[in-house]
């Protein structure tokens, strides 16, 4: 009995550690080492950047960046809805989750882009600032 028990606690962990949660930056907001506005200050996030959010405790999120860095930020300067961050040197975006469509534009490093709608066929809907929208390879984007 207390093995079963303990092998269905472990399924329900693991399963809960493979449900990331992504949010994106509302504004530029300041890191921490700690879930306070006394700790030390790590640097500014940009707006739009997405962010992993690993744990949210009294209105902290300790959050994980592209880079794997570790720090908190205040849970008010996060929004739900979602961006993504190009992760190689040129994304190429197409009209349609098919690199055989039309390229409707390509994004750089460290661009970040709204995203729309993520694709189980390893396609991400996502859309720029500046309007543009298309398909492009998760692969490509990081935040999903």
């Amino acid at each position: 009995m207390l093995h079963r028990f303990a092998f269905v606690l472990l399924s329900v962990l693991a399963g809960s550690a493979l449900a990331l949660e992504y949010r994106a930056v509302n504004e530029p907001s300041i890191l921490y080492n700690a879930p306070a506005t006394k700790a030390v200050r790590l640097f500014i996030i940009a707006r739009y950047t997405p962010v992993e959010v690993v744990v949210t405790v009294e209105g902290w999120s300790k959050v994980r960046d592209i880079k794997g860095n570790l720090a908190w930020i205040e849970s008010k300067s996060l929004n739900a809805g979602r961006t993504v961050l190009v992760r190689v040197k040129k994304a190429q975006i197409y009209a349609q989750a098919d690199e055989k469509s039309t390229k409707v534009f390509e994004a750089e490093k460290d661009v970040a882009l709204e995203l729309v709608d993520a694709n189980p066929a390893g396609w991400a809907k996502v859309k720029h600032r500046d309007g543009q929208a298309g398909f492009v390879k998760v692969a490509q984007v990081w935040g999903l």
